[in-house]
């Protein structure tokens, strides 16, 4: 089988190095001197050339602002019955765009990611399938998948993006309203570091994914959440309220499953 990686940015490399031991792979990425460090796969000087390359799958790994474009540059030059895939982490227009072209589409997205994850080391890790990809697609990323002891979840394009603005923007909004309220300080409590580093870590990453992350439609909702837990807290402390203090940290403990009530043996 042969596969074509469009963009070898960190996701793209990394999907190169493990799929080149079993599969015969090629590579692209307007940025040449991304591609000179990698070993065993086909470095392609134009797009054009994927057409002689006939691959089987295509695994777009370019940035999620340029997706769309790089489809666009890259579908005149592959075969019909090749399988275009995405790995985004918000789908956005993808459906609209998989089903005007008329292609066999299959997308997933690897909920890890260098910045947080050792890639070389995925024990319960998440990724997801998305439902509506093309059956043929989705049996060869599960076994990809799989072989790397990933968890595997399917949803739809509408589930995946309604799920992606739980679990990433909320975190993303903490830790950049962290680091808004930032100030240096001499002596930072354990607490402090370790919140310090997440927000590290995320600013590390590429611009245009965070925005687009944050600009998922259905990140509104969850910063509005936010709001109202805050204001609510604002109001206890105001009130310096310690009955419903200790009902609200109970109520954040059931919430993440710690069910421990710290005054139960008081």
């Amino acid at each position: 089988m042969r596969i074509f990686i469009m963009g070898t940015g960190n996701m793209g490399r990394w999907f190169a190095q493990k799929l080149c031991a079993e599969y015969e792979v090629a590579v692209y990425d307007i940025v040449k001197e991304k591609m000179n460090s990698l070993s065993g796969v086909k470095r392609l000087e134009r797009v054009e050339d994927v057409k002689e390359f006939d691959p089987h799958i295509v695994i777009n790994a370019v940035s999620l602002s340029n997706i769309l474009e790089a489809f666009d540059k890259l579908l005149p030059y592959v075969g019909n019955e090749c399988i275009i895939s995405d790995i985004a982490s918000v789908k956005g227009m993808l459906p609209e765009y998989y089903k005007k072209s008329r292609r066999r589409f299959a997308s997933t997205h690897p909920m890890f990611g260098p910045t947080f994850t050792d890639p070389d080391n995925l024990y319960d890790e998440n990724v997801i399938i998305i439902r509506e990809s093309d059956e043929e697609g989705k049996v060869f990323f599960k076994r990809f998948y799989g072989r790397l002891g990933l968890h595997i979840h399917e949803y739809s394009f509408e589930e995946h993006d309604e799920t992606i603005a739980y679990s990433l923007s909320i975190p993303f909004a903490s830790s950049m309203v962290f680091a808004a309220c930032m100030k240096k300080q001499d002596a930072p409590g354990t607490t402090f570091k370790r919140h310090l580093d997440i927000a590290e870590r995320l600013l590390s990453e590429d611009d245009h994914l965070l925005a687009e992350i944050m600009f998922n439609p259905y990140t509104i909702k969850q910063i509005e959440r936010i709001e109202a837990q805050l204001s609510y807290l604002k109001h206890i402390i105001k009130d310096k309220d310690y009955e419903e203090m200790f009902k609200f940290l109970n109520r954040l403990r059931s919430n993440i499953g710690h069910d421990m009530c710290s005054n139960c043996s008081k």
